[in-house]
């Protein structure tokens, strides 16, 4: 009797187990998909820079004194040639007076000495000196004339000096600057001291931006640019690039270059040194074909390897492990018809650290710039690093591939790159949707969305991720540390 029991235990055990996995396992995997719809694409650039105006003038002093008096302050609006300060003059008021004396002496010397080179002349040819009293009779002459000359030249630098104690603003404009008081004492030695510093004209400015030199390739003069600053948060400012200066900045071996953005600025609300976060548009698409790039980063999952019934059942009852599809970095998407069950998207990657294998590191690099993604300025510059020391070698041809594309003739990733999708065929042979690989080219991308050139049509179906319950994905045990490590399994001593 007792064994009856046992083995009619045995068998609704192996029963259940049988309709529990066949129902569990053989249900068709559920996927999150997306439309491929129509609409607009804007691909930028993004940089940061401040703002400043087109011209900036100094103004300083060119002598040394006393300030005697300020006729502009901050914010005062200048015109050209208005005297903006006042130098003491008293200084150089007795140094003209006193070159005007010598002046006066020299010519008198002049005087005299051409007396007596007259008379030398009327006395020679008579004979009666000789030629060598005639000779130094001219020569006097001619010094005499020289130095009025000289002191001429001293009386005219004591008036230009004099001159320069009223500095006059060289052009119109505002004050934005001002970095003396009535008072102080400037001293001109090497260098002019800055008195004023005067912006030429505030309803026109511009960005001294700074533009990493992966996407330099992309960026061309006459682009549109918005920007916004901290200010004015919720506002928009439109702007175009001027100029796009060859000379590099490298900062942590990262190697930027400065491009200069024209900027109207009718209402100045806008005011020097402020922060821009600026948005260079390389290239524009309306009512383009376009797909999220979660699908460009799908892949299907791998197979179990292990199905056996007594591996699962044994999974199931905690004695060994059950092997699930290879979903690695699975994150809730949904909430299914059971609150106590999540589902999860098994198709993301982990961020990049910069701690990654070499190979890997520039594998996971390429896959984003082919999906138009923005590669952080640390992982650029661990990317360098590992070329620098050999670690990495350069494809060939040069310069990097991968390009943010779509811009202008000539600019980089101006040509469709080639990519696998997954789209959710409906006429598979069983009847039940299934997943099929789709080769596509692809086009500009916005960071969200990604064009596309060649491949599909407007209203395929195309997969993002793969969704599992909760109690599918694996969790760590209990007791591990989030950090690493083995952690502790319940009732530590």
């Amino acid at each position: 009797m007792k064994w009856t029991i046992v083995m009619v235990a045995a068998v609704a055990v192996i029963a259940g187990g049988v309709w529990y996995f066949a129902g569990k396992d053989d249900a068709t995997l559920q996927y999150q998909t997306a439309l491929v719809t129509r609409g607009d694409l804007t691909q930028v650039v993004t940089a940061t820079g401040t703002l400043n105006p087109v011209t900036n003038v100094t103004v300083g002093s060119q002598i040394s004194g006393i300030i005697q008096t300020l006729y502009a302050d901050w914010n005062s609006p200048v015109k050209a040639n208005q005297v903006v300060a006042q130098l003491d003059p008293a200084t150089y008021k007795a140094a003209v007076a006193q070159a005007e004396g010598d002046l006066a002496n020299s010519k008198a010397n002049l005087e005299l000495n051409e007396i007596q080179a007259k008379r030398s002349s009327d006395l020679f040819t008579n004979n009666l000196i000789s030629g060598s009293d005639y000779d130094t009779a001219i020569a006097n002459q001619h010094q005499a004339q020289a130095m009025v000359q000289i002191k001429q030249a001293s009386l005219d630098n004591a008036k230009v000096n004099l001159s320069r104690c009223t500095i006059y603003s060289p052009v119109d404009g505002t004050v934005i600057s001002r970095n003396v008081d009535v008072g102080q004492t400037v001293a001109a030695s090497l260098s002019a001291p800055t008195l004023f510093i005067i912006a030429n004209d505030l309803a026109q400015m511009q960005i001294d931006s700074n533009v990493s030199e992966a996407d330099i390739g992309s960026v061309e003069e006459g682009q549109p640019v918005t920007f916004t600053v901290d200010a004015f948060p919720d506002r928009k400012f439109t702007g175009r690039i001027m100029q796009i200066r060859n000379s590099p900045t490298t900062v942590q071996n990262v190697v930027t270059y400065d491009t200069v953005i024209g900027v109207s600025n009718p209402d100045l609300k806008l005011r020097p040194g402020m922060t821009a976060n600026a948005s260079i548009i390389t290239a524009q698409r309306s009512g383009g074909l376009k797909i999220p790039n979660a699908a460009l980063r799908f892949r299907l999952p791998e197979p179990s390897t292990n199905k056996t019934f007594a591996a699962q059942l044994l999974a199931k009852i905690g004695l060994g492990r059950e092997t699930k599809p290879a979903a690695t970095n699975t994150v809730p998407v949904a909430k299914s018809g059971d609150t106590n069950k999540t589902e999860v998207a098994a198709n993301t990657e982990t961020p990049l650290t910069g701690n990654e294998p070499p190979q890997e590191l520039f594998r996971r690099v390429q896959e984003m710039r082919d999906r138009g993604e923005e590669v952080p300025p640390e992982i650029r510059a661990k990317l360098r690093e590992l070329y620098q020391s050999g670690a990495l070698q350069r494809p060939g041809g040069g310069g990097g591939s991968g390009a943010r594309g779509g811009g202008g003739s000539g600019s980089r990733g101006s040509q469709p790159a080639s990519r696998t999708i997954y789209v959710l065929a409906t006429n598979a042979p069983a009847g039940e949707p299934a997943p099929q690989a789709v080769r596509v080219k692809t086009g500009i991308s916005d960071g969200a969305y990604t064009e596309i050139t060649d491949g599909l049509k407007e209203g395929d179906v195309v997969i993002t991720a793969v969704k599992f319950q909760q109690s599918q994905v694996a969790t760590p045990p209990a007791g591990a540390s989030p950090f690493g490590g083995g952690g502790f399994r319940g009732g530590g001593r």
